[in-house]
């Protein structure tokens, strides 16, 4: 029975802290917490990938850091420009049809269905059999979000 007692208080405090989480940063920063996930898996996944083929190297390795910290700056870029957005939309004539708040939530789904797609390859060079229709739903996913990324007036020129 005790064991049930703990069990069941380790599940309401996942649930608390979930919760807590989600009350604090919103749907977005459980986006920005999978792009999280997704790039360490990736860069565990191609690490482990370049292993086994004998090809791994610290200077890849140390390239695969400064990859995912620049992405980690255009992230920053595309939250300060949606939250420098959402300042001039309101006393800037013209700017009404400029997406605020849009650029970075969009900016971190392109980036985690590349990082998918990316952990689907690095997993079929590890010998893991990985679906064709997986690789195309991400490719799909990826190609969905940049025809569909918001888009400036003046665009249709």
């Amino acid at each position: 029975m005790q064991n049930n007692n703990i069990f069941l208080t380790a599940k309401a405090a996942v649930a608390a802290l979930c919760a807590a989480f989600t009350a604090a940063f919103g749907w977005l920063g459980w986006l920005v917490l999978a792009w999280a996930a997704c790039m360490v898996a990736d860069w565990v996944s191609g690490s482990a990938a370049a292993a086994k083929s004998g090809t791994w190297s610290s200077e890849k390795a140390r390239a695969g850091i400064w990859h995912k910290a620049g992405m980690i700056f255009v992230v920053f870029a595309a939250g300060m420009t949606d939250a420098l957005l959402a300042v001039l939309a309101v006393g800037i004539p013209g700017l009404d049809g400029v997406p605020a708040g849009l650029l970075l939530p969009v900016v971190l789904a392109w980036y985690v269905l590349t990082e998918l797609g990316s952990i689907a390859e690095n997993a079929a060079l590890l010998g893991a059999p990985v679906p064709a229709w997986l690789t195309r739903v991400l490719a799909v996913g990826r190609t969905l979000v940049e025809q569909n990324a918001p888009h400036l007036p003046g665009d249709d020129e």
